[in-house]
Formats: structure tokens, sequence, C-alpha cells
């Protein structure tokens, strides 16, 4: 009889043992995919200062008006000057409007960076919606070299149907530039200070 407990006892260990390596497996397959489901959420939804992406400009154009402010930031370690031609612009919710940004390698070497972004405040993102941008495209520049990079943008005035954001009148787009590799972002290090030939 105890024989048979003991083959049981086995029996079930491996079951055990099969059944945790499953999760661990499916743990680290989600593991991987939770930061592309996460930018494909934060797209979709405008969550956590994400812009929605639009292919087209709106039909409708509201007499109020909003103020978008332009943040442009560069990590240390990649050896950019990165501005905008306007610190801020103020128009009609649903027009149209272009704003250029300069970026320039002021390092002694060839770089390549990426920008990521968002929108501030976070509840008004949803409405705003990006038509072109250079954003999450890979860009090299040789020493010294410079390049313009437009953003194509308009407010979605569906803004005006949420009461919650009556009161917002200006928002914030946010630009930073990282030294990227294979099409993404690197997260510097103590030692890359000053090494931006990634």
């Amino acid at each position: 009889m105890s024989a048979i407990s003991s083959k049981d006892q086995a029996v079930r260990a491996k079951r055990t043992a099969l059944i945790c390596a499953g999760v661990a497996m499916g743990m680290t397959g989600l593991a991987f995919a939770a930061v592309p489901l996460y930018d494909l959420f934060c797209k979709a939804t405008g969550f956590g200062g994400t812009p929605l992406v639009g292919t087209a400009a709106t039909g409708t154009v509201l007499d109020r008006k909003m103020t978008v402010s332009f943040d442009a930031n560069v990590a240390p370690s990649l050896g950019w000057r990165f501005e905008p031609e306007a610190r801020d612009i103020t128009f009609r919710i649903g027009q149209t409007q272009t704003v250029f940004y300069k970026i320039t390698n002021t390092s002694n070497r060839a770089s390549t960076g990426i920008a990521t972004f968002n929108v501030t405040p976070t509840q008004a993102a949803a409405y705003f919606v990006k038509i072109q941008c250079f954003c999450f495209t890979e860009h090299t520049l040789q020493p010294g070299e410079s390049m313009e990079a437009p953003v194509v943008f308009y407010v979605d005035p569906e803004i005006a149907q949420n009461r919650d954001l009556n009161g917002v009148n200006s928002l914030t787009l946010s630009y930073t530039y990282f030294p990227s590799k294979n099409g993404q972002p690197v997260a510097e290090s103590k030692g890359d200070a000053g090494n931006s030939n990634l």
C-alpha cells in the first residue's frame, strides 16, 4: 500500500512541477508582451499622456482656444541640442497646426537618437491628435549636423463634450531624445555619460 502511495506522490510532484513551470513560462511571456500591449493601450486611449494618432484633420473648428506649450529635453549622454521653433502657440480647437523642432548633434561623433513624448495634463491627452510626428523614429546625425522635424497635430473638438476638461485651456507637449539602438531608447548608466556612439 505504501508503494502505491509513493507512486501517487511522485505523479503529484511531477504534475505540480509541470504546473509551476507552465506558470513561470506564462509569466515570462506576459512580461515580454506587457510593454507593447501597454503602448498599444496608451495609443488607443490616450492613457498616461499618450496622444492619439490621426490620419487627417478634423472638419470641425470651435471658437474655444487652446494654448500648447512645447518642451524639449535630451538625455545627457546623447550630446544633442533640441529645441522647438516656438515655446507655445494659441489656436482654435480643431485647427491643424504644424510646429518644427531643430535638432543638432553638438558632439564630435555620429550618434543615433530616438524621441519619446507625452502630453500633460494627462486627462486631456486623449484629445491631442498627432497627424505627423518624428517621435519613435531613429535619427542618426553626424558631428555638427542639424535637422528640422515637424509635428502636425490638432486638439479634438470632442474635448468640449468632456465637462471635466471645461477649464483646461493649455496643454504641454513634452519630448525627450534618448540614445537609441535597434529602434529602442537606451537607458543611461553611470558610465555612459558622454558616450554617444551607441
